[in-house]
């Protein structure tokens, strides 16, 4: 599963509006935002960059006055991390990823108080992306650009959910990319405050997973910020599965760093 879930990392980085490919990675760019999440690199499964390989694709991020930084499957290309370790990247997170398939998918129990709606007008489209910027505590502010993402996330093949509050508002929602490599991954589950504890986030994230089941993946991924969440993803048929690394190399990193022709520093 490793592969797979790098593979469609590689797949899903390409889908960017601006590309860059070189020595064995793939760049990622959304222009007009230096937002980190946004703008980010992976390598190719089983790739084996060397020292030059990392010094010219921290040149392209720097040349866009933007933060190195990868996200991948460390045991999908095992030569990388030492070699992007020895350039002075360190880490950011190590988080665990769950599976889910359609023999493993449990779908709870049917309520009026978690009924799950597909978002269809701009109006919808902006408040999930408010509720789910409070749910994630303001990381993510609203803004027309978010809502335009969820919606092309919708349109171009992936599943978008949210479920309404009691006054008619939107208590939280998830979002799942449009499928690739015979997988998909499920993102952004938030839950305003005020009304977690109520089932929410497990029946938008089994809705969301039932609805790439149902155009063809054949698993869906996620990755799970901690036991308690974990508990939910895993009581609607997700599994623990790996895990995935994200590294940057932050300015104060030895200049050699960004050099092809720097000296080679011993893995930390």
């Amino acid at each position: 599963m490793d592969i797979q879930v790098q593979s469609f990392a590689v797949t899903h980085l390409r889908r960017r509006p601006v590309v860059v490919e070189t020595g064995g990675f793939v760049a990622g760019f959304t222009p007009g935002t230096d937002n980190p999440y946004l703008n980010y690199a992976t390598p190719l499964p089983g790739a084996e960059p060397t020292e030059r390989d990392v010094a010219a694709l921290i040149r392209v991020f720097r040349e866009r006055a933007l933060l190195p930084r990868l996200e991948f499957a460390p045991q999908a290309a095992p030569a990388v991390e030492a070699v992007l370790r020895a350039a002075g990247f360190a880490d950011e997170a190590v988080h665990g990823y769950l599976v889910c398939t359609p023999r493993t998918l449990t779908l709870p129990r049917p309520s009026d108080r978690t009924r799950v709606q597909t978002p269809q007008t701009d109006e919808e489209f902006a408040a999930l992306d408010a509720a789910l910027a409070e749910a994630f505590g303001g990381a993510f502010p609203p803004s027309a650009e978010g809502a335009a993402r969820l919606r092309r996330t919708q349109e171009s093949g992936g599943a978008v959910r949210f479920v309404r509050d009691p006054q008619g508002g939107i208590a939280g929602g998830a979002s799942c990319s449009p499928a690739a490599e015979g997988t998909a991954e499920l993102s952004g589950v938030g839950t305003r405050p005020a009304c977690r504890g109520r089932g929410i986030a497990a029946a938008v994230t089994a809705a969301s997973t039932e609805a790439m089941f149902s155009q063809g993946a054949g698993s869906v991924w996620l990755e799970y910020s901690g036991e308690g969440s974990r508990r939910v993803y895993e009581r609607v048929g997700y599994r623990p599965q790996g895990t995935r690394l994200y590294v940057s190399l932050h300015p104060a990193a030895p200049a050699a760093a960004a050099s092809p022709t720097g000296p080679a520093r011993s893995s930390g």
